[in-house]
Parts: structure tokens; C-alpha cells; sequence
């Protein structure tokens, strides 16, 4: 009794040892690839369409194997041709160096899986287990991506209801001249210049905004909603009567305010 408790503790003791070993080993082999600034896995496809995918030139890179070989193991696989089309899209791409393309495939997650089912060895297995956690962590970020927009597009929802309301307010209150059509935009450059720093034009140069486009559709949620809260602001300080020099000033020491703090 007491041996057979000692061989299972010895048992025990030798699992949990391989298992470190193991944890350790595929630790360093992502470790590794990080380092070396491989992007295992992407996010590619249309907007509001994309997928998580790899590439056989990427596999046949970490995978330490020819490209045309991980190519040849592709066409050979025997799957159906409806799996074919969703998981293996036929693409190109121009080697450095000179002009000629080259095939590759864009592969999704089934499809790698049921490639990598074919390699194996100890090797093999950690690059498997890499993929896998890569694969992971680029889910988590595409389900990041889709709440940020779905925030986003709440937001520049909201925008537009709010611009109404300062427009509305600007007309009610501000006397008819010749210069009244050009209010709107002036509070709008105020308003960007004391959230960013910067002036309307820097930041179409910076977020490399197009004719016919608005600086609006670059930004993020959060600071579309600093926007709407600052366009609000303004809106009340106009209904009180206050000027632009006035509104200017309250504005910009709030913004110093809000640094300070």
C-alpha cells in the first residue's frame, strides 16, 4: 500500500514536472514569435465582415516549411469544395525584389485547423498551440473593434441630433448680419481647437481627412461624445446670452480646468 501511494505520488510529481516543462516550452516558442513581430493570425474583410485569418506563406514561415510544399498540402486536402470556397480564398502577392505575383491562400481558423491537423511532431505541436493562442487573442480584439463601433455609430447619432440643436439655438438667438452663416463653423473650429490642441485644418492633415469626408468620421467614440458635450455647453451658453468671446473664454478655462485637475 504505502508503495503503490509512493509510485503514485512519484507519478504525480513527474506529470506536473512535463507539464511545466511543456507549459514553459510553448510559452518561450510565443514568446519568441511576439519578438520577432510575426503577425500570426490578422483581421481582414469587408467592414462589419471581417474574419480572422492567416496566410500559407505565414505558415509555411513559423511552420519552418517550403511555401510551394504548405501550398501542394492545401490542394491536396480532402475536403469538400463548399469548405474549400469559405476557408481557402485563392490570393496573390509581389515578392520584394522584383514585380512577378505569386499564390498564396487566405486562410480562416476552420481551414487552419484542418491543415494543421497534418503536421506534426513536438515542433510542430507548440507552433499549433501558438496559433491557437494567437488566434484567441485577435477574436478578443475584433470583438473589441465591434462594440467600439457599434459605440461609435451611437454616438455619431447622437452628434447629429446635437448639431441640429446648436444650429436651432444659433439661429433663434444670435442676430441676422451678413457674418451669422459663418458662426456655426466657428464654434466648431473653437470647439476642436480646446479639445485637441489643434486647429480644423492640422487635424484633417493629421487624420488625412478627404474632400466631401468630416474629421468626425476619424475620431473615436469617446471623443465624438467630448464634442457633443462641449457642443451642448455651447448651446446653453448661447441661450444665456453670452458672445463668442465670451463663450471662447469660459470654454478654454474649463479646458485648463479639466488639464489642472
Amino acid at each position: 500500500m504505502k508503495n503503490s501511494r509512493l509510485r503514485r505520488g512519484a507519478e504525480e510529481t513527474m506529470r506536473c514536472v512535463w507539464l511545466a516543462d511543456t507549459l514553459l516550452a510553448n510559452h518561450i516558442v510565443i514568446k519568441i514569435i511576439k519578438e520577432e513581430g510575426l503577425m500570426l493570425v490578422t483581421i481582414t474583410g469587408k467592414r462589419n465582415e471581417e474574419i480572422l485569418a492567416t496566410t500559407s506563406r505565414r505558415i509555411a514561415e513559423v511552420f519552418e516549411k517550403r511555401h510551394a510544399d504548405v501550398l501542394r498540402d492545401i490542394e491536396e486536402l480532402g475536403c469538400s469544395d463548399d469548405f474549400r470556397k469559405r476557408n481557402f480564398a485563392l490570393s496573390e502577392y509581389k515578392a520584394t525584389g522584383n514585380n512577378k505575383s505569386y499564390k498564396e491562400y487566405i486562410i480562416t481558423r476552420d481551414g487552419f485547423s484542418i491543415l494543421a491537423m497534418g503536421y506534426t511532431g513536438e515542433k510542430a505541436m507548440r507552433f499549433k498551440e501558438a496559433y491557437i493562442v494567437a488566434f484567441n487573442e485577435m477574436e478578443a480584439e475584433l470583438k473589441r473593434i465591434y462594440t467600439e463601433r457599434q459605440q461609435w455609430e451611437i454616438e455619431r447619432a447622437k452628434g447629429v441630433m446635437i448639431r441640429h440643436i446648436l444650429t436651432d439655438t444659433i439661429k433663434m438667438k444670435i442676430a441676422d448680419s451678413p457674418n451669422k452663416r459663418f458662426v456655426y463653423p466657428n464654434y466648431t473650429k473653437m470647439i476642436y481647437k480646446a479639445i485637441f490642441g489643434k486647429t480644423l485644418k492640422e487635424l484633417q492633415e493629421e487624420y488625412g481627412v478627404k474632400p466631401k469626408e468630416t474629421i468626425r468620421d476619424y475620431i473615436t467614440a469617446e471623443q465624438l461624445k467630448e464634442i457633443e458635450s462641449m457642443e451642448m455647453l455651447v448651446s446653453s451658453l448661447i441661450n444665456i446670452g453670452m458672445g463668442y468671446d465670451e463663450i471662447k473664454t469660459f470654454i478654454n478655462e474649463k479646458c485648463v480646468m479639466k488639464l489642472a485637475a
